[in-house]
């Protein structure tokens, strides 16, 4: 990288404009981060660590001709774990080549110092002040190097969740796609590379999604007073719903009782409750005490989604899909058969698409789990 290496250390300010001191320690771990930008090995940067722990202060100086250190060949390979001379003298030459640091030759090319006093009058090495002269860019080149670092991760874990979600819907197909995705996430690839392989799974992903366009035009009144209003009449009506004796009472104009008969309206809500715990007796291990009310359910389904691994977009997804309550309801559910549940992320944000064509019900997930235990009991 000639442009960011040669014309960046060294050429900026060779007068040593730029006062101040740098803490060395902190300049070497900021050129390690952004050691790609530099084309700096791990063994170049462990040559210029040997060095400078022959300078004695923490606090390098920028001007020229004040941070020389003049160590032997053979004082560095012993710093150096048994480098080899001929490895050493390649790594001191990348050093002054790049411009960290600047070679100050005594007449016979030798290194060493002069005394006068308790000073050092003359002293012919290696000076170590640029690296503190171009601080700045080098803190700047680690920034940028850690922002590069944190985007490429987003990238790969974003096609890491197409990925996961596309093997869920494909059931076989797409070999191809998904294997390219496995060997593109196991080596180190560029952001160019993932941000092409999430655009094509998420293409895939669309193409696979069942028909959910033609579902969401046929069910807008049932809809309606889920996930737009998620408050207590929208779990009077849910109830309501599942309940075959009370749909033959629908036809009566009879509104008065869902407005009026409060205590009625709790002991459905307590019964639905009910119905849910026995249904899932796992949630009692992680929440011992009572569920009085669905914003207890609701609570309880936000704390264990973490530990189940479903992320707070997923839940949230869920939520305005099918509503609290169902959505609560089959974490809980889902909880029960956890170990049977591969991704249970891909599974949630599955449940919530399938809400959104008019095709998913609790009822179903609990009477499952309800005749389970059932069996369970006759069984014991």
């Amino acid at each position: 990288m000639e442009q960011a290496s040669q014309i960046a250390f060294g050429r900026q300010d060779p007068c040593g404009r730029l006062a101040g001191t740098h803490d060395k320690w902190d300049l070497l771990a900021a050129l390690t981060h952004a050691a790609a930008e530099f084309e700096l090995s791990h063994r170049t940067l462990g040559v210029l660590k040997a060095l400078l722990t022959f300078f004695p202060e923490r606090a390098l100086p920028a001007a020229p001709d004040s941070a020389i250190v003049f160590p032997s060949n053979r004082k560095l390979m012993e710093r150096l774990n048994g480098m080899p001379e001929s490895t050493l003298r390649r790594h001191l030459a990348a050093l002054t080549r790049i411009g960290i640091v600047s070679r100050k030759n005594s007449p016979n090319r030798k290194r060493y110092a002069r005394r006068s006093g308790e000073d050092m009058a003359l002293a012919f090495g290696f000076d170590l002040s640029p690296l503190a002269r171009h601080a700045s860019q080098i803190f700047d080149a680690a920034l940028d190097a850690k922002a590069r670092a944190e985007r490429l991760a987003l990238l790969r874990d974003r096609v890491a969740v197409l990925r996961q979600e596309l093997l869920e819907l494909a059931e076989g197909g797409a070999d191809v796609l998904l294997e390219a995705a496995r060997k593109l996430l196991r080596r180190k690839p560029c952001a160019t590379e993932l941000t092409a392989m999430a655009n094509a799974l998420q293409d895939e992903i669309a193409s696979r999604t069942p028909e959910e366009p033609a579902q969401e035009t046929k069910l807008p009144a049932r809809q309606m007073s889920g996930p737009d209003s998620q408050n207590e009449r929208h779990i009077q009506d849910s109830v309501k719903k599942d309940s075959d004796s009370e749909e033959a009472q629908v036809s009566a104009p009879c509104p008065s009782p869902l407005h009026s008969d409060a205590e009625d309206s709790t002991a459905e809500k307590s019964s639905d409750l009910a119905k849910v715990l026995r249904a899932c007796p796992e949630v009692q291990t992680y929440y011992p005490g009572a569920l009085r009310s669905w914003q207890d359910a609701d609570r309880i389904a936000e704390t264990l989604s973490p530990m189940m691994g479903i992320e707070m977009p997923v839940l949230s997804d869920a939520r305005a899909a099918m509503g609290r309550k169902d959505a609560a309801t089959a974490v809980m559910c889902m909880l029960e058969k956890l170990g049977t549940i591969r991704s249970p992320g891909a599974y949630l944000r599955r449940l919530a698409q399938k809400a959104r064509a008019g095709q998913f019900s609790t009822a179903p997930m609990l009477n499952a789990l309800l005749q389970a235990g059932n069996r369970a009991e006759i069984a014991s």
